[in-house]
């Protein structure tokens, strides 16, 4: 699939690190999921295939599950044959500028932030925690919104109340943590712990607060294996830190543009992300 497909009908308007976004005359949006791939920030040289086409079917599995929480920003299915299973028409949205990261588990940047001063964005955690160890309860470590090139920025949540004001805050927080809950409880049936994730929200039109972008997939959050979890060091897991762990060992001082993935990083990151859709949704990919 071309990155950036010419659509009859539909203006190009902007270019995500992994989404293309168009408008038509009467102000819908089409949104678009390529199959280019992100990590640290950064956008690589090397496409995953497919991946457009999991990550917004997975998605709208998603939505569906979660509509008697949060409306989401679906308007149509029926999209452009270019792009079909890989694109949403949606009703615009005034985005609000934070990630809203839900957090069950210690991971990443949770992690590193925890071995400095035992708290997660002003959340303090307990004492003795691992790698990998579940928390008491799910954390809300929102962030800021990086654009590409630039890097996400953990934020506390009186940080968030100064961005978004402080009844958005809470309402997003409130359901952020609700989604989070709802999905970890249905994934673990599924035999994946669903470690952490981030939602993006805006407003509509009407000013009701809609679930927008993608959610609960490979690429927005950490989908580890039930059957092998061990905290104290790095999980099993069904999203793209297959991809980052691969990085890291490279030797790429993370500054400079991100190498080519090689062909088994590929194709064993593919499998990750179709065996993810399969586990959750019960349906076979293709």
């Amino acid at each position: 699939m071309l990155d950036k497909p010419e659509i009859a009908g539909w203006e190009h308007i902007r270019s995500g690190k992994v989404r293309e976004l168009y408008k038509d005359k009467s102000g819908d949006l089409l949104i678009v999921a390529t199959d280019r791939i992100s990590a640290f920030d950064y956008v690589l040289p090397t496409s995953i295939p497919d991946k457009g086409k999991l990550l917004t079917q997975l998605s709208l599995f998603w939505f569906e599950f979660l509509s008697d929480l949060v409306p989401n920003h679906i308007k149509s299915l029926t999209v452009p044959s270019e792009v079909k299973d890989r694109a949403v028409i949606a009703h615009p949205l005034t985005m609000f500028p934070i990630e809203c990261v839900v957090r069950g588990y210690l991971a990443g940047s949770g992690w590193a932030e925890y071995q400095n001063d035992k708290s997660v964005c002003g959340n303090l955690l307990p004492d003795g925690l691992l790698d990998g160890s579940q928390l008491p309860t799910s954390i809300f470590t929102p962030a800021t919104k990086a654009e590409i090139g630039d890097h996400d920025e953990n934020i506390s949540f009186m940080r968030s109340v100064e961005i978004v004001g402080s009844d958005a805050a809470a309402e997003l927080r409130s359901l952020s943590i609700a989604i989070y809950e709802k999905a970890k409880s249905y994934a673990k049936s599924r035999g994946i712990l669903l470690a952490d994730t981030k939602f993006e929200f805006g407003t509509d039109l009407k000013g009701e607060i809609r679930v927008g972008d993608e959610v609960l997939t490979p690429d927005s959050s950490r989908f580890w294996n039930l059957s092998t979890w061990n905290p104290g060091g790095a999980q099993a897991s069904f999203d793209k830190q297959y991809v980052r762990d691969w990085l890291v060992n490279s030797g790429w001082d993370r500054k400079s543009p991100p190498p080519e993935l090689p062909d088994d990083v590929v194709e064993k990151t593919q499998a990750r992300y179709i065996e993810a859709y399969q586990l959750i949704t019960g349906r076979k990919f293709r």
